[in-house]
């Protein structure tokens, strides 16, 4: 028996390190789909759309949905996927601060939801599928067999995004992670069209004090108990 497995939870708890371990363990395919929420604010960014002081019309960022293309490629050395928007690769340019203090806002129009949920329930089908994001055991998935909300105390989610911007070059200071961590919160939770909440049926993951292998394998013996 396989399984849909929704990971939601608040940024920088590790949604991502975790579901792509998850998938590596037992086989399964993995949706990074906040990397599409970013591959789309990194393209109206390179071609004018949203400004180099960050405002944007979203008017003109839904006329562009037409013409963004994501998908992701499988690298056998790094055993994950790496993002593609429109057929170039921009797993590490999608990672930039500037695009995290923009993405929520993108993210929030509703139109652009519209069209990643419908990618990411295409590429979902058949099971067999792990997926984070802020609302896949609510909105994309709500019929999950497993459902995790990750957490973890604000001031060690903001030293682990610290410390991996400056793992890859990033001058970003503590204060500015922190900030742009808390509007992220903010725009999350509060948006109109599938603001970031636990599901009713979600396990809560609390990282705060675990290690990687720990959480992984928390959730294992979840898998474990679903498949028997």
């Amino acid at each position: 028996m396989k399984l849909t497995i929704a990971i939601d939870g608040y940024s920088s708890c590790g949604k991502s390190t975790l579901a792509r371990s998850l998938a590596s363990r037992i086989g399964y395919k993995y949706i990074d789909t906040g990397a599409m929420y970013r591959a789309v604010t990194l393209f109206c960014m390179q071609n004018g759309i949203i400004k180099p002081e960050g405002s944007f019309d979203a008017g003109e960022i839904v006329k562009a949905l037409p013409s963004i293309d994501i998908g992701f490629l499988y690298d056998p050395r790094k055993k994950s996927s790496d993002t593609l928007l429109n057929g170039s690769n921009v797993e590490h340019d999608i990672r930039t601060m500037e695009v995290s203090s923009l993405v929520s806002p993108v993210s929030a129009i509703p139109e652009v939801r519209t069209k990643m949920v419908a990618l990411q329930r295409r590429m979902g089908k058949g099971k067999g599928v792990v997926l984070d994001g802020r609302d896949i055991g609510t909105n994309v998935f709500p019929d999950a067999e497993l459902k995790i909300f990750m957490t973890a105390e604000t001031e060690v989610r903001v030293q682990r995004r610290f410390d991996e911007l400056h793992a890859k070059g990033s001058r970003a200071t503590l204060a500015e992670v922190r900030e742009n961590l808390m509007a992220r919160d903010q725009e999350d939770t509060t948006r109109k069209t599938n603001p970031l909440r636990k599901a009713a049926d979600a396990v809560v993951l609390d990282n705060s004090d675990l290690d990687k292998e720990e959480q992984l394998q928390f959730v294992l013996r979840l898998v474990q108990e679903r498949i028997q």
